[in-house]
């Protein structure tokens, strides 16, 4: 997929969580506008209800007291002390704002403007917010021959009460963009890791055709070689060339089967004959095969066997396959003499078997990478290395097969030293590196 497609599609996809995530805000703003204005009418008509239940208690009072003179007082009510109580009138709110589904703290207080004082209050610690923030009504309207005086209810966590009465909208709403976003950002990671993975596989794919055509080249230019009935006379060039056919086709299916190897292991179905091998015996034997390789390039290995038990249980052949591959890296990423160093030691529970070059080494950011399928590490000016980008893929899954471990130590043009532990025998817990 071209890469400005993918940008394009990233983008619009960006606007649209955006634009999802502003609706679902404004949704939730509008939500709360509409519960914060039922809970004004609410507390409204509770303030009104009250009212009237207070001045019903001033009239009944007044009339127990002395009927003739409040007609004759006409509208002039009673001090608030001679007929309820702040107690009364608090468990009056409390009950007319539960009926109404309202249980949040409060605090209310009777105030006359005139003088600026509380005739009568629950608490005296919010008088500023009561008069600034307070739900106000008159009381005693009909009262013509006294100032104004007002009951005043204030909620000092009515926000936080109105959240509460949306709390299921909110968490269901952010559950939702959590998903979204997480939906996203996941799939946005598919899409460069596929994009990276196609590109991988088309290097690979030509790095393939690269590496089989030469030996096909080889065997084949081989083959009309031994046609020439003149070659065929002299038996050291017949028996050359048909070393070369025999060399190239192993090459052939030493490549083959490497291939097949990492299929098996992409399956799942790698099979281990597990048996009681030697270590040394197997790092020894793959010296000696790999050493040629070494010499070509003017270089040397050297091995240290400070492991005193080497024996353990595991599959000789992928074991081989393993060393064989950290040894040919170490050679193919030295450029000029290589000098490798092989040493083993024993744990209380394995073997550490430690191979270290003087290579171009690997940087901090492709140590990351080194272990992924099809991933070759860039080798700078070195144009002559070779390889499908599947052993250290490959080793490690061998590594992982047998319970153990395996880390890499590198700095840039310092070389690089792998580390593998492998335990004596299957079921046991490590943590070495």
């Amino acid at each position: 997929m071209n890469r400005r497609i993918i940008i394009f599609t990233i983008i619009i996809m960006t606007m649209s969580l955006i634009g999802l995530m502003g609706i679902q805000i404004y949704w939730i703003k509008n939500a709360s506008s509409v519960k914060e204005a039922t809970f004004r009418s609410i507390v409204n008509d509770v303030v009104i209800k009250i009212i009237y239940n207070v001045e019903r208690l001033e009239k009944n009072k007044a009339i127990q007291i002395n009927q003739y003179e409040r007609m004759l007082n006409f509208t002039r009510h009673l001090p608030y002390e001679t007929f309820i109580t702040a107690r009364q009138l608090d468990s009056l709110i409390s009950l007319e704002l539960n009926l109404k589904g309202i249980d949040t703290k409060f605090v209310f207080g009777i105030y006359k403007p005139e003088n600026e004082t509380f005739l009568l209050e629950n608490s005296s610690k919010y008088r500023r917010e009561l008069i600034d923030n307070g739900y106000a009504n008159e009381l005693f309207r009909s009262d013509i021959f006294s100032t104004p005086e007002y009951l005043l209810i204030y909620f000092p966590h009515e926000k936080q009460f109105l959240l509460t009465e949306l709390w299921s909208m909110i968490l269901i709403s952010m559950i939702l963009i959590i998903i979204i976003v997480y939906s996203f950002a996941y799939t946005v990671t598919i899409i460069f890791r596929q994009k990276k993975l196609s590109e991988m596989k088309n290097d690979f794919v030509n790095n393939m055709t690269h590496e089989f055509k030469t030996p096909i080249s080889t065997i084949s230019l081989a083959c009309e070689a031994l046609r020439d009935k003149d070659i065929r006379k002299r038996e050291e060039f017949y028996e050359n060339y048909i070393s070369i056919i025999q060399d190239e086709s192993r090459r052939l299916a030493g490549m083959a089967e490497k291939i097949l190897q990492t299929a098996v292991l992409d399956k799942g179905q790698i099979k281990m004959k597990r048996e009681r091998i030697n270590l040394h015996e197997i790092i020894s034997d793959v010296i000696k095969n790999i050493m040629i390789q070494v010499e070509i390039k003017d270089g040397v290995i050297t091995k240290n066997f400070g492991a005193g038990s080497p024996f353990i249980i595991g599959d000789k052949v992928h074991l081989t396959n393993l060393v064989y591959n950290l040894l040919d890296n170490a050679n193919k990423y030295s450029p000029k003499r290589p000098v490798i160093k092989v040493n083993t030691e024993n744990t209380a529970n394995g073997i550490i078997l430690t191979i270290e070059d003087n290579g171009i080494g690997i940087s901090k950011a492709e140590q990351k990478k080194i272990f992924d399928k099809l991933y070759r590490v860039p080798t700078g000016n070195i144009h002559d290395v070779r390889g499908f980008g599947l052993g250290l893929s490959y080793t490690k899954a061998i590594v992982e097969e047998h319970h153990g471990k395996i880390s890499l130590e590198s700095e840039i043009y310092k070389g690089s030293k792998f580390k593998v532990f492998l335990p004596f025998s299957e079921g046991k817990e490590f943590g070495l590196f």
